[in-house]
């Protein structure tokens, strides 16, 4: 399927971002479709990472920022209407560079957001538990301890733990910010296969430095870089097969192919 099949799950127009004064992303204009990897590609600096938390409005939480243009989910307004920021992050997850797991039972860090959210009953708790868990390939693995603490764990299982907790809040969308990069490349083939998995259910955008993982995995590339005023900007956005490939613009190709970044 290409990206014309697909339904756009989320869509800018001219986005801008400010931090105070600080202007760090400039007039982003992109479609992501649902139920693909779309990665997030460029130099340190240039406002990927901010990108993403525009997404599920975490940019909120940071004094003196504010969203300019429009950025939309399902065709509703992220940042206009009556969009809820509360309700937005239980459809829109997060994924940490480094795993962020509670310092609780493997179980109690799944059931956290259901819990806040107003779910009592054991016997749903523990099929929450069950169905994550097997989505991420650990239930097998951990069934018989989920009272033990999660940080116990080794990273590549703390990263797939912190997935399924984001899965426990059944989202549309999983925002993974760098979420590799702590992993040896065992541990990160297999998370790699486990996203590719996912997109089977869920629409994933993932911030990458490894241009290796994005041909890899992703299925559209949003190429970012800093602009003469430096300030991030959207390059380009396209198929990764057709980024990697054949780049429309020479900014991209310099640095696909090594000669800046």
């Amino acid at each position: 399927m290409n990206e014309l099949e697909r339904k756009t799950k989320i869509r800018t127009e001219d986005l801008n971002l400010y931090y105070g004064d600080f202007h760090a992303i400039k007039n982003v204009s992109i479609e992501i479709p649902e139920k693909a990897i779309t990665a997030i590609i460029g130099p340190s600096g240039c406002g990927k990472s901010s990108l993403l938390r525009i997404f599920n409005r975490m940019n909120d939480l940071i004094p003196n920022a504010r969203v300019e243009g429009n950025a939309y989910l399902d065709g509703e307004p992220l940042y206009r209407g009556h969009m809820d920021a509360v309700l937005l992050r239980k459809k829109v997850g997060m994924v940490f560079q480094k795993p962020n797991v509670f310092p609780m039972s493997i179980y109690d860090n799944i059931v956290f957001g259901p819990r806040h959210d107003g779910v009592k009953k054991k016997s749903k708790l523990d099929q929450i538990v069950e169905e994550t868990l097997t989505q991420v390939d650990m239930w097998k693995l951990v069934k018989d301890e989920l009272r033990k603490q999660a940080l116990e764990l080794p990273p590549e299982q703390q990263q797939r733990l912190c997935i399924a907790r984001a899965l426990a809040m059944n989202p549309d969308v999983i925002l993974m910010d760098e979420h590799c990069s702590a992993l040896d490349p065992e541990a990160t083939a297999r998370i790699e296969q486990l996203m590719i998995e996912l997109t089977k259910e869920y629409t994933i955008i993932t911030v990458t430095h490894s241009m290796e993982q994005a041909i890899r995995i992703s299925d559209m590339s949003a190429f970012m870089s800093l602009d003469e005023d430096r300030i991030g900007t959207c390059i380009e956005f396209s198929t990764t097969q057709e980024m990697f490939s054949n780049p429309k613009h020479k900014q991209t190709e310099d640095y696909i192919t090594g000669r800046f970044g």
